[in-house]
């Protein structure tokens, strides 16, 4: 791992983006699929895709490969994970949150993660120990130690997924004790607004390892504590995100937990 690495996925992350935003402006002529009821797919994301894992076939051709639109690829045990397009469905509806997603694993842990924002232009860099950044700025998790001043994101459950009432259980618990609630459309523009403090905190049930991988690797570095539904799990392995600012984390996560019935790993993963 190297900073040669991390200035990679910023530059690939970059140029994906900028491969989004001709898209983003003629949008109504992209051709969408559906791959599952409320998860779409559109020729901007394979675009954006193709990019970013051409060039790395070229510029890091003994490492592997695991893209959303693309699949696994054989590699040794360094293999990138990308999201090309981490919220399709509001980059088709014209609403303006949404990113490029790119991670680096080595031997099953989570080394560096970049998360950008082609409309305003924001990078959320982070390579494990050496912190994360917004732009080149150090940022860290915010203070917020008090539930009742708390705000948190998450993402519900869509289409058939079969734990639509297990998180419907965990916002009724958590609403009367926190200051709101938002989902915003992108999992990983979530796990990086942790890491710059425009959030307390953050869960999710079931998602893929490229709506998260780059995300986990900033919120750890800005200072959160992340556990999957259970202490003893790693998100990353089962696809369930619990992360707060460790002043919060233990009274957010007791909430959410309180439910024994409910468990983060009922469906899955597609």
């Amino acid at each position: 791992m190297s900073d040669e690495d991390l200035a990679l996925a910023i530059q690939l992350s970059t140029q994906a983006g900028d491969i989004l935003l001709s898209h983003w402006k003629q949008r109504e002529c992209l051709i969408v699929s559906t791959k599952r009821a409320g998860d779409f797919v559109s020729q901007a994301d394979r675009a954006a895709e193709d990019h970013v894992r051409q060039a790395l076939a070229r510029l890091r051709p003994g490492d592997g490969w695991l893209g959303e639109e693309t699949g696994p690829a054989s590699g040794d045990a360094r293999r990138w994970i990308v999201d090309p397009l981490d919220g399709t469905t509001n980059f088709l509806r014209g609403i303006g949150h949404w990113c490029v997603s790119i991670a680096l694993e080595d031997a099953g842990q989570l080394r560096l993660g970049v998360v950008y924002d082609p409309l305003r232009r924001e990078t959320f860099a982070a390579m494990q120990g050496k912190g994360a950044t917004l732009n080149g700025q150090k940022i860290s998790v915010a203070p917020t130690s008090m539930m009742s001043s708390a705000l948190f994101g998450t993402g519900v459950p869509f289409g058939g997924m079969n734990h639509i009432d297990e998180h419907a259980g965990d916002i009724a618990r958590l609403m009367p004790n926190c200051a709101g609630l938002r989902r915003m459309g992108s999992a990983a523009l979530d796990l990086a607004y942790v890491a710059a403090g425009r959030l307390d905190g953050f869960w999710e049930r079931v998602l893929q390892p490229w709506d998260i991988a780059a995300g986990l690797v900033l919120a750890r570095e800005a200072g959160a504590q992340v556990e999957g539904w259970t202490a003893s799990e790693r998100p990353e392995d089962s696809g369930t995100v619990v992360t707060a600012t460790p002043g919060l984390f233990p009274a957010f996560a007791a909430c959410l937990r309180a439910d024994d019935g409910a468990s983060g790993r009922r469906e899955p993963r597609e």
